[in-house]
């Protein structure tokens, strides 16, 4: 069983993301994926954002193959409704934070507020993590801080170059899952298992973006046993997922 934890489908020709379900569906075939959970590139400002319902949309064209979150400005008046929508109506399974894509401090209280909403639904809430200013790890992990009763996964194990930083928070937050997606170098999988131990780090490609064989063949390299891969591709976002509730 493989389940991709961090995908994207969106349809906005006008600024190029021309990324259907489909697309990504063909990617998991190819790479003997189960299961994809997926967002949009796109933030939602409020309820019945078009971006929140091309989710809603994709997921219920192929219910057995994807499973969405739902991504959010935190900024937006309408943040809120937004998620309760999502959660609540649209069933959705988790809330995607981009820092750099709404420009604004993880640990800010828009988004911390967000947090604590997502939290009560027993949500992940997955933040960009990177190299970009407003979405280093220390910046996301400020925040994991400030909402201990929050699930924070970090993304991409925190960049190209700033993957240490992440691993040193393994024992200050309990509370932090990191995804193995987009970063480039296999022995990293292996230290996050060390520092996190493999029941906090999750498979994923950030497909289509990145290719998911190419991520499912990273992790295979990393020299993780059997057991721990089993949790890497499935078991632990299966725990995740099987812990939301759609009321608060």
């Amino acid at each position: 069983m493989i389940i991709d934890s961090h995908t994207h489908v969106d349809l906005v020709e006008a600024w190029g993301w021309m990324d259907p379900p489909e697309l990504m569906l063909e990617l998991m075939d190819e790479a003997g994926v189960d299961q994809a959970v997926v967002m949009t590139y796109r933030d939602a400002f409020g309820p019945d954002d078009p971006a929140t319902e091309y989710i809603r949309s994709a997921v219920e064209k192929y219910p057995q193959q994807l499973i969405g979150y739902v991504r959010i400005n935190p900024n937006a008046p309408g943040a809120m409704d937004a998620l309760d929508q999502a959660m609540s109506d649209y069933k959705m399974k988790g809330l995607k934070l981009h820092p750099v894509s709404y420009v604004g401090f993880p640990y800010k209280e828009a988004t911390l507020r967000l947090m604590r909403r997502a939290a009560q639904y027993h949500a992940p809430v997955l933040f960009h993590t990177g190299d970009e200013a407003l979405a280093l790890p220390d910046e996301v992990a400020e925040a994991a801080r400030r909402v201990p009763e929050a699930t924070v996964i970090m993304a991409h194990l925190g960049g190209y170059y700033h993957y240490n930083a992440v691993l040193d928070i393994a024992d200050k937050l309990p509370n932090v899952y990191v995804d193995t997606s987009a970063i480039p170098y296999p022995w990293v999988i292996m230290q996050a298992v060390d520092a996190f131990g493999a029941e906090r780090v999750l498979y994923a490609s950030d497909g289509p973006g990145c290719p998911p064989i190419l991520e499912i063949e990273k992790v295979r390299l990393a020299g993780l046993s059997p057991a721990e891969q089993e949790l890497v591709f499935a078991g632990n976002i299966q725990r995740l997922l099987s812990e939301v509730r759609h009321v608060v």
